[in-house]
Formats: C-alpha cells, structure tokens, sequence
C-alpha cells in the first residue's frame, strides 16, 4: 500500500471495493470505492503528465459543487498536492486576493465563470486554467485506467491536503492550512462521538468552499467507508426526499437549514425512520426547533468547531438535546479545551472567558501568514475568539464572539444571550443584536428583528419580555424589523451588514 496513512479510499477500494462511494443525484451516477480509486488515479495520471501538478503545488478550483470536485481531492492526495477551493460566490477582486496568496499551479474552472477568469486576467492574475468539462470526460477510462498510482514517496500526515480560506469580515482572508493529520484526528474524534460505521449514509449541499461541505462528514465518512449522495445545492424538498429514499443515517446542517426543512411541506409525513439524529453548528438551535424535529423522530446532536479546528471539537449527546439547549456539550475524545481571561490565565469556574484549544486537529498555521499564526497558537493551544462559560456539570457554552462583543455602561454584553431571549417570544423568528454608540452609556444593544407571519411586536414589548429575562443594560435600546437577517457565505449572520443598516436607520 502505497499512501497507508493518507489515502483512505486507496484502502476501503480494497477492503470493500463494492460498497458505495459517491452518487451524484444530478448526474444520475454513482461509484463504488474501487471505481473511485481508478478514478482518482486516472484524474492522478493527467494532471501530472498534461498539466505538471506535483507535490506541494496548489491546485485552485473555481467551481460549484459536483463529483468532479470531490475526484480532483482524491488525485490531490496522491499527487500531494493541495487543493484551494475558491469561493464562487466572491467578486474577482477577492478572488484575486486568495489567488496570490495560495499561487497555485493550475485552476480548474466551471465554464459559468468564464467572465470572472477574464476579469481576473484583467487584474494581472494568468494562473493556467484547465475547464472542469476536460477532467469530466477523460476522467474514467476503464481501458486505460492504471490499477495504482505510484509516487516518489507515500503521503505523510504532516503534508497539507488543501488551504480553506476565512470569511475576511474582518479583513483580508487568511488560508488556513488543512493537513492530512488534521483530517485523521478529526475523522476520529467524529467518528467516536458520533459512533460512525462502513453503512452510514449521509447527503453533501454545504458548498466545498466551506470546512462543512469537507470536514463535517464527508472525510469522515472516507475513513470509517461510509457513503455520500452529493446534491448541487440546499433545496428543502429535494433533501427530504432523498432522506427517504437513500435512508439516510446522519444529516448536518445549520440552525437555519433546520428549520426550512422543518417549514416544507413534506417534512410533515415524510419517512425520516432511518435518521439516528442531525448534526447542527454554527448557532444554538431554538428548544422549539429541537421539539419539531424530536416529534419526528430524528434527535439532534448540537456541536461547535471552527475551520483552523477539527471542525468536529464539542458534541452534545442527543439525550442533553432540550436539557442543556444552548451547549455545545462536551470537547470531543482528543481535544484539550481550556477558558481563559484576556491575559491568557485560568478562568475561575462559572467566568466567561475565551476558548482555546489544543489538538491534533489545530492548524499548523496561515498559508505565508506568519504573524497570524502566532497571534491565533500559543504553545499548540489556539486561540478561539469565541467567549464561552461552563456550568456545574462541565458543558459548554458558547456566550458570542470575542468580537461581536460591546460594552455598555461598563458591563460587558453578549448578544447571543440577548438574541435567545428576543427569540423566546412566540411572535419573533429570528434576531441578531450589535452594539451602537450611546452618548451615556458607551455603547447599548440594536436589535433587528424577523417576526413570524401575521405576528407584531413593538418596542415596548419588546422591553417588556426582556425585562424579566435579562439585566437592565443588556435590554435593547433599539428595534428594527427586518423580512430576513443578512447572512455570509457559512450561513451566520453577517454583522457588518447589520452595522451598515444600523447606521443608515440613525441618519435617517
């Protein structure tokens, strides 16, 4: 065996080359783990020999998500070199950014954006491109398919596997640098909390572009030989069907996917027997929520990760679901996690502090980004940005970003905690709360508001339902109602915009 550490589906061809791989719903096809080593080594075979992509080169893809995408990885793990998954979504100004960083050797591209690959020569970036058309069709040829892909040495664990870049809502993106010991630990860790097996079953719509639509389940599911039907987007209707159909074991998604699939018509009756629970991050998902789904059936594990991290770092068992709603549970199996103050000392229990953690999974570090990294590592513990409690009983939990933070009147307020109590009341659906200038106070609460249909609420009751459930200062000093909250490409709620909106209302 030639990749033993690194290359999993190499492996599963062999102890189980029948068993299902990938399908591709669009597409109508599906492959088996041995038809997908072929592919790989086929797609291996052209990109060295046509194209010179060897070890330690970035390989950029500008694409959507379709099994291409997913076969170009599998050849970049036993060429080793690193996929660089763009973010279609970006204008080529941004795109321009993550390009010169990355300098990868070659692009793949969707023919849909032709237009933007020609703005980006405008903008002096001639990276050779390769249209994602010529790798579909020359990928699988039975014929001249070679039964294993030799290289000069097996891939190790410390080699870089790709480079995902950060959101930037804060400036500019950083890379940050996937390796294959990364990915194994996570698989791991994923694997032993979410008790994975070779029979798991799951779907792929979060996009490639994101640690999601990679690290969630899809590379855990290549090391524990589970399988994956991969759909082109998020379509509610689409994905309960094929929960039915395909029986489906597991399902991630963020709070909002859940409740647009619970909001759709079919969720109703639909068979969702084979469901054992859904995976959710990226936010608290509301008890109201969880009852919908645990009426149906399908548990829900509530979790917490981030890019640089795992993604897979804290689980919280399906049982604790509605009795510690709001936790992101327990760190899973391998992750150290500690809270501290601003100084980086020990956080006394019960305090609020920062979450740092300390793994196998932690990044080694931003692609060329030196002082990033030793601003986020300290000693192999990384720095979270995310403020975070325990309780008496050790499960965490997740207060609001370090900087989503704002002081009023000298007391520090987390808007998370003010977003559950707005959410609380019957008539809202959704909130997002950022802190404004006050000429008094430093700073007080703007909530923005998305009621439920044929629901009002005005400010005054608003204060009303807040005042028996939070501290006077953390009360919301103004209301906006919006029809939807801005949200950026990982599904959170883009703040800045909420700034922007949050301005214009006061000069108005």
């Amino acid at each position: 065996m030639r990749f033993p550490e690194v290359d999993w589906v190499s492996k599963w061809a062999r102890y189980g080359p029948d068993k299902l791989f990938l399908r591709d719903h669009q597409q109508d096809v599906q492959w088996t783990y041995l038809q997908a080593e072929q592919r790989a080594c086929v797609l291996a075979q052209k990109l060295r020999a046509e194209h010179g992509v060897a070890r330690g080169q970035r390989l950029a893809v500008y694409a959507q998500n379709c099994s291409e995408y997913v076969f170009l990885f599998l050849a970049c793990v036993k060429l080793g070199a690193v996929l660089v998954p763009l973010n279609f979504r970006l204008t080529p100004s941004e795109l321009a950014v993550m390009l010169r960083d990355s300098d990868p050797s070659l692009l793949i591209f969707d023919p849909e954006f032709e237009e933007s690959l020609t703005a980006l020569r405008s903008l002096g970036l001639d990276v050779p491109s390769v249209p994602m058309i010529e790798l579909k069709t020359a990928a699988f040829d039975r014929s001249g398919a070679a039964a294993e892909f030799v290289l000069d040495r097996p891939g190790q664990l410390d080699d870089a596997a790709m480079i995902l870049y950060t959101s930037g809502t804060t400036g500019t993106p950083k890379g940050a640098v996937i390796n294959h010991r990364m990915l194994m630990w996570n698989a791991i860790n994923t694997s032993l909390r979410l008790d994975l097996n070779s029979e798991d079953h799951s779907l792929i719509f979060a996009p490639f572009f994101h640690t999601g639509g990679w690290n969630v389940l899809l590379t855990p599911f290549m090391h524990t030989g589970g399988s994956h039907t991969l759909l082109t987007g998020f379509e509610p209707e689409l994905i309960l069907d094929r929960i039915e159909k395909e029986k489906v074991s597991l399902l991630f998604g963020v709070p909002t996917m859940m409740q647009m699939l619970a909001d759709a018509e079919p969720f109703a009756n639909c068979d969702l027997s084979s469901m054992r629970y859904a995976i959710v991050g990226g936010a608290p998902m509301p008890v109201p929520l969880i009852n919908r789904w645990h009426e149906r059936g399908v548990f829900i594990r509530q979790g917490y990760g981030l890019t640089e991290v795992g993604p897979n770092c804290f689980s919280l068992p399906q049982e604790q679901a509605v009795a510690k709603c709001g936790s992101i549970g327990l760190p899973n199996f391998y992750i150290e996690a500690q809270i501290v103050d601003q100084d980086g000392a020990a956080c006394a229990d019960g305090e609020v502090g920062e979450l740092w953690l300390r793994s196998e999974v932690v990044t080694p570090g931003y692609w060329n980004n030196e002082a990033a990294t030793a601003a986020a590592i300290t000693d192999g513990w990384f720095h979270t940005g995310d403020m975070v409690r325990q309780d008496d009983e050790g499960y965490y939990f997740v207060m609001d970003r370090k900087k989503n933070m704002y002081i009023s009147g000298g007391e520090n307020v987390y808007p998370a905690e003010v977003e559950a109590a707005l959410v609380s009341h019957e008539a809202v659906s959704e909130a997002a709360v950022i802190g404004v200038p006050h000429a008094r106070w430093g700073e007080t609460g703007h909530a923005f508001l998305v009621l439920q249909k044929d629901q009002s609420l005005d400010q005054a009751g608003v204060e009303t339902h807040c005042r028996d459930r939070l501290a006077k200062f953390k009360i919301p000093k103004h209301v906006s109602y919006v029809p939807e909250l801005p949200r950026n490409d990982a599904g959170k709620i883009d703040r800045a915009v909420l700034r922007q909106l949050a301005n214009s209302t006061e000069e108005g």
